[in-house]
């Protein structure tokens, strides 16, 4: 290979020219560690090193995501409220604000961290604003006026440079490993947990994963891909007035019918705000218009917004009937699921259905079996602790296991009690507190009984434990913080202040987790 040389005319002096030339050479040379080999002096060609500082610095662009705001997420906490969430992001980057819109569960139905997720969106590397399974209309809203800021910004300034990396997505891309490329397994069927009398229909469901390349640690949550049930996307093509075999595109150049894409492709609850500015476009009635253009921004002016599916939508507006591209182009995609309705009335036991296995990153045992742990799991929030004291069973050297349960009624409602039982028996989990709200006349939760055994609760804090909640995010969970604090600021002499320090430095510490939906 020849090296380059600069033309007569180049903006250089000779000597400049001749420095040049022998510094491409130089590049062009390599040595057997793959290092340039340059055989120059910067000093002999003055004002040569300023002009190669500034062609070094165009050649490696500066990262759009190193704005200065790499520190602490104080948001990052499933049960604070959105509105606080964003008053702690006020006057940070977007992208940060981003993140303070997500739910803050880290779960990865999206496929990425909230992190990752919020920086893909800013890069303009992910379009999608309604990934946010547990956020639901409320990050969707938040993120499209976040988005739109993006994109103003974007207008005026230069397109950015491409993304470091390592802010990609958080799963493995092996078969299995994530919602993209997910594995057939054979689902065996499910039980009915709650005995007659219940309130409540919440079902154990089993798959067999022989042959997927599958497994898992306890706390991981196992995802499927689900398809809509086909009577409901008969009654949508039904509201439409068209035909089932409508060809509709799939957006990759290929087509598809209507009713294919309705049960395997979108989502069908809830209605989404694009939905109803999608009717704002066909009402001609200006009262009408305003409604459904009001329904899109979140308001609610029937009390019925939060029930609407959308067929429902479509029913509740009869005489505005959107062309099937349109309607589909209005539609969140079906995302896949890690807790579902699915599975009980529509696979029959031996159905092939595609699975993944989502880690948990930051859900799991102490890497330390013999760390206590205390474990709050209210209905189907047992769940990880069923599996946690499982695994513990077959660990040598296990700690003390703690569980607070709670449900309607302890007749119909204690889920795997006698497995509990034997758990105990076999010395596994040391200690069971459980709160049946409807029992009594007084109600009596899983938070009621952390005050009650609060001196208990605070000592095996003291000893090392680690504490978990999993469960409902918007009631449950923050009652069991307040709880906590209560517990340490009577029985650790803190008062409110030194509860909320000890608390902060559980969670720093890694000691306080929480999986919350």
């Amino acid at each position: 290979m020849f090296a380059p040389m600069l033309p007569e005319n180049a903006p250089f002096s000779s000597e400049q020219r001749a420095w040049l030339d022998g510094f491409f050479a130089g590049l062009l040379s390599l040595d057997g560690d793959g290092r340039a080999i340059v055989a120059a002096n910067v000093n002999t060609a003055p004002g040569i090193a300023p002009a190669l500082a500034a062609a070094t610095a165009l050649e490696a662009p500066a990262d759009p995501l190193a704005d200065g705001d790499d520190g602490e997420a104080p948001w990052h906490d499933q049960t604070m409220p959105m509105a606080e969430r964003m008053k702690l992001a006020e006057g940070r980057p977007v992208r940060r604000r981003m993140m303070a819109a997500m739910a803050q569960q880290d779960c990865g139905q999206c496929g990425y961290t909230c992190e990752d997720y919020s920086n893909k969106l800013f890069l303009g590397d992910e379009k999608r604003l309604n990934l946010c399974v547990p956020g639901g209309k409320e990050t969707s809203r938040m993120l499209k006026s976040l988005y739109a800021e993006v994109g103003a910004a974007a207008a005026s300034a230069p397109a950015p440079a491409a993304a470091p990396a390592s802010a990609g997505k958080i799963e493995d891309r092996a078969p299995g490993r994530s919602r993209e490329n997910p594995v057939l397994a054979t689902f065996l069927g499910t039980r009915v947990l709650n005995a007659e009398g219940s309130e409540k229909e919440t079902r154990h469901v089993d798959f067999d994963l022989d042959g997927t390349g599958l497994d898992y640690r306890p706390g991981d949550s196992f995802g499927i891909v689900p398809s809509n049930d086909p009577e409901l996307a008969d009654a949508i093509i039904r509201q439409l007035g068209c035909h089932a075999e409508t060809q509709v595109g799939d957006g990759n150049g290929h087509s598809r019918t209507l009713r294919d894409a309705l049960i395997e492709d979108a989502a069908l609850w809830p209605a989404p705000d694009a939905l109803f500015e999608l009717l704002a476009t066909l009402a001609t009635d200006p009262a009408q218009r305003a409604k459904l253009t009001a329904m899109s921004q979140g308001d609610d002016p029937d009390g019925d917004l939060d029930c609407l599916d959308v067929l429902a939508a479509l029913e509740k507006f009869p005489a505005l009937v959107p062309a099937p591209r349109a309607l589909l182009a209005a539609l969140d995609p079906l995302q896949p699921r890690l807790y579902s309705t699915f599975l009980a009335d529509r696979l029959g036991p031996g159905a092939r259905l595609p699975v993944y296995v989502q880690a948990s990153h930051a859900f799991g045992l102490p890497a330390d079996p013999a760390t206590p742990i205390i474990m709050c799991g209210p209905g189907t929030g047992v769940a990880p602790f069923r599996s946690f004291l499982h695994e513990r069973r077959v660990t040598p050297g296990y700690g003390p296991a703690w569980l607070f349960f709670g449900h309607q009624r302890e007749a119909c409602d204690f889920f795997y009690k006698d497995e509990f039982a034997e758990l105990m028996q076999a010395g596994v989990l040391t200690r069971l507190s459980t709160a049946f709200s409807r029992d009594q006349e007084r109600k009596i939760y899983v938070q009621d009984r952390m005050v009650e055994e609060g001196a208990e609760l605070y000592r095996w804090l003291e000893d090392g434990a680690w504490f978990y909640v999993c469960g409902d995010a918007k009631r449950m969970a923050p009652d069991v913080d307040r709880a906590l604090h209560r517990v340490v600021a009577e029985h650790g002499g803190k008062g409110e202040d030194g509860a909320r320090a000890y608390i902060a430095a559980l969670t720093a510490a890694g000691r306080y987790r929480k999986d919350v939906y």
